[in-house]
């Protein structure tokens, strides 16, 4: 690890101006991604930003009836709210499914969203990587890829997010609230994660010294939500598939869906397209057959990760069974 400077700042104007000051900087918090690519030689911040002291790290509930999540909020925390157990079930189950409770002590809810792809190419300094240094290549796409991405992704990159927090906030219309240079604004969560396109390098929509403040999630809209992810072993795994779903059945009928996919893409995968399916469909085992099948069919999977495929379809039918046939 190369030598760097270190500020733990007060107050976020504190933290804004030290990474202003400083280029090339970085914010931290509970540091469990950053670090790591730090002793790999990925990251090479000469100037760390602490803001674990900051006044972020609340989970409130907010006048119309959803919550407001801070961004230093530990993972252990947020999963194991109360509001968040009761009303934001798949929110607790896809934080339970991401790591070990060492890393959930630690990790924080802007680090989850900000943590970088495990994608091998990425990680190892002596490939080549377009993520890591822009025009070098993507090796993933011929060599190691049965872990990668089968929607979204483009001839610089196939690397997906890692994150399981992130799959069930993008199924719970979920907001990014940013702090920068030029003040305030907020992203959906749906809009706040990239597809590679050409500039692959660029994870989010994260402005230069932007710092994450905060999450907001509405009301729920759906009577049942749960998480489901597939993986290699049976703990402390990144996902090979995941699915975050909401569902609302009344007569039979689905009257609110809400999916989305993990494992599969650069980002999040909100599924509009079996959205539109379900919306209004009768709630059975077909219908939620025909919904994975229109979202997936703009699936393009590579050589070895072509399983990804009905492996998304099984998980969503059978989620999305489940919370059907609860009363």
């Amino acid at each position: 690890m190369k030598p760097f400077a270190y500020l733990r700042a007060g107050h976020a104007e504190q933290a804004l101006a030290a990474y202003a000051a400083h280029p090339g900087a970085q914010y931290i918090a509970g540091g469990t991604n950053l670090v790591d690519l730090m002793k790999l030689g990925v990251a090479e911040p000469p100037f760390l930003v602490d803001i674990s002291g900051l006044p972020l790290d609340g989970v409130d509930e907010t006048p119309d009836g959803g919550l407001r999540i801070g961004a230093t909020v530990r993972n252990s925390d947020l999963a194991a709210h109360p509001l968040v157990r009761t009303r934001y079930t798949v929110l607790s189950q896809a934080l339970l499914a991401g790591a070990s409770a060492q890393l959930r002590n630690a990790a924080t809810t802007g680090g989850n969203l900000l943590q970088r792809t495990r994608c091998p190419y990425f990680q190892d300094t002596s490939k080549p990587c377009n993520k890591r240094e822009p025009g070098t290549g993507c090796p993933a796409r011929e060599g190691v890829h049965r872990d990668l991405a089968v929607l979204g992704h483009s001839a610089r990159c196939v690397a997906t997010h890692p994150s399981d927090m992130a799959v069930a906030l993008a199924a719970l219309d979920a907001r990014v609230h940013l702090l920068g240079p030029d003040g305030e604004r907020t992203v959906p969560l749906t809009e706040f994660h990239r597809l590679p396109g050409d500039t692959p390098e660029q994870d989010t929509v994260v402005r230069p010294g932007e710092l994450v403040t905060a999450v907001t999630l509405p009301p729920p809209a759906g009577t049942h939500s749960a998480y489901l992810k597939a993986r290699d072993r049976a703990s402390y795994a990144f996902a090979l598939v995941s699915v975050a779903a909401s569902l609302t059945v009344e007569d039979g009928v689905v009257r609110h869906a809400a999916l989305a996919f993990g494992g599969v893409a650069h980002a999040p995968w909100r599924a509009r397209a079996a959205e539109e399916v379900l919306s209004g469909a009768p709630a059975t085992e077909e219908t939620f057959g025909r919904a994975a099948d229109a979202e997936l069919a703009a699936a393009e999977p590579l050589r070895d990760n072509a399983f990804k495929v009905p492996l998304a379809r099984g998980l969503a039918v059978r989620v999305l069974t489940d919370l059907a046939s609860r009363p």
